[in-house]
């Protein structure tokens, strides 16, 4: 008998910036840790801004210089069927979390959490926009994502 999958859906606005680029994240720590097998891992936005769009750039970039490949992935909008197939949805801040509650129907409520709820030492509970920032930025969502990937992981191992 084969273990089910863990399955996991980052969320942001355009699914251009930051979820795309957690779910690369996570996608290069399964690799790493040799358990790609045991997850399945998506990434979509609450908006459909940039429907089947790669990353932007500068994310790619970032990702690149840290050896993260983000070209592939594609742009998504979230689909009803998400909130029962995922086993957690993670957003990446509040405005859109709320737009998922709106969505979501009451029995699967429970599977959407903050990103940030990995970093609870953090003073900050929103990973932040950095597209109409710097590049500084893209660095910075990085940053902060490969922290609470690592916090994810281990929590789910």
């Amino acid at each position: 008998m084969t273990e089910q999958k863990h399955r996991i859906l980052f969320v942001c606005m355009g699914n251009i910036c930051r979820s795309p680029t957690a779910e690369g994240l996570l996608i290069e720590k399964v690799n790493a840790e040799n358990t790609s097998q045991e997850f399945e891992i998506d990434s979509c936005g609450t908006h459909d801004y940039h429907l089947g769009h790669s990353p932007d750039i500068r994310s790619q970039q970032a990702a690149a210089k840290r050896g993260i490949d983000l070209s592939k992935l594609r742009s998504r909008k979230i689909k009803s069927s998400d909130f029962e197939y995922y086993d957690l949805i993670l957003v990446m801040d509040n405005l859109n979390r709320e737009n998922l509650m709106r969505l979501c129907p009451d029995d699967y409520k429970h599977k959407i959490k903050l990103m940030l709820d990995y970093l609870p030492e953090h003073s900050f509970d929103e990973v932040p926009d950095p597209y109409y920032g710097g590049d500084r930025g893209f660095e910075d969502v990085l940053d902060i994502l490969e922290e609470a990937i690592e916090a994810l992981y281990e929590d789910i191992y």
